[in-house]
């Protein structure tokens, strides 16, 4: 009797162009430059992904007619739609993460007086589910769906001094340690240092490592297997959240990360 296919054919992790629907490719490159730069214009889009301005046309109609972009008027600028929406949170019904931090966010946010984070790591990047933005008028600000680099970002750096040390260095070989400021670590070495730190306190510290008077203070999220799968985080600028306040805030951000992965059926790894 002949085995039912499960959904993956043989080919499934051969990428090479004979298993890559070219026209789909290009449309969903369309629709990732739309999430990074809203408001371009056809031609903008056309001379952006160097493909010919009947192309993109043909591409934005189809993905218009499914709802996951629209046209504004007068100008005839495009942007990410409803559609893309809709299906961008069913990522988030994935996981229950996400309604579970919202109480430990709030608390968060309410205690500390800066923004409160939620992110994963997805793809070697550390993607932004959830926020609880401060109602000071500096803050910080990462909108869902925000992709940051790991090795300069609180939540990053949460995950990976927990990760197990080759997948760390798997993921910083893959990435790189690009430098965003003076102060951000280029050396795998100082980074590697930086992260026996992070779990030694328990919470990781970006201390303007991506962006120039902006600090951040994360803790890891762990599943039922004691993995760390998601980070929480609080950022804002460094003339209110001092390397003197990292202690406290680091206590804050662990005891609420340690809330969530109980509320979530988690577990703390072992020692």
């Amino acid at each position: 009797m002949p085995t039912k296919p499960r959904g993956r054919p043989k080919a499934f992790h051969d990428k090479t162009d004979q298993n890559t629907v070219q026209a789909l490719d290009r449309a969903l490159g369309l629709l990732s430059t739309l999430a990074a730069h809203p408001g371009m214009t056809l031609s903008e889009l056309a001379e952006t992904s160097g493909q010919a301005v009947a192309t993109v046309y043909r591409a934005l109609v189809t993905l218009q007619s499914h709802g996951m972009v629209e046209a504004e008027d007068p100008a005839q600028t495009w942007h990410i739609g409803p559609g893309a929406f809709r299906t961008g949170s069913a990522f988030l019904r994935r996981t229950k993460v996400v309604e579970r931090a919202r109480a430990a966010m709030d608390g968060l946010m309410r205690d500390t007086g800066e923004t409160a984070n939620l992110g994963v790591e997805v793809g070697d990047e550390v993607l932004f589910l959830s926020q609880v933005e401060t109602h000071q008028a500096i803050r910080a600000f990462f909108p869902p769906g925000t992709i940051a680099p790991m090795h300069v970002s609180g939540i990053g750096k949460a995950l990976l001094a927990w990760y197990p040390e080759d997948k760390t260095r798997g993921i910083l070989a893959r990435k790189g340690l690009q430098r965003f400021t003076t102060l951000t670590h280029t050396s795998e070495t100082a980074l590697l240092r930086d992260l026996a730190r992070t779990r030694d306190r328990g919470f990781a510290i970006d201390d303007q490592e991506r962006a120039e008077g902006m600090r951040c203070v994360a803790a890891p999220i762990f599943n039922a297997h004691g993995e760390p799968v998601a980070g929480l985080s609080v950022s804002g600028p460094a003339f209110r959240m001092g390397l003197s306040d990292a202690t406290r805030l680091g206590t804050l951000v662990r005891a609420a990360a340690d809330k969530v992965t109980e509320a979530t059926g988690g577990q703390q790894p072992a020692p």
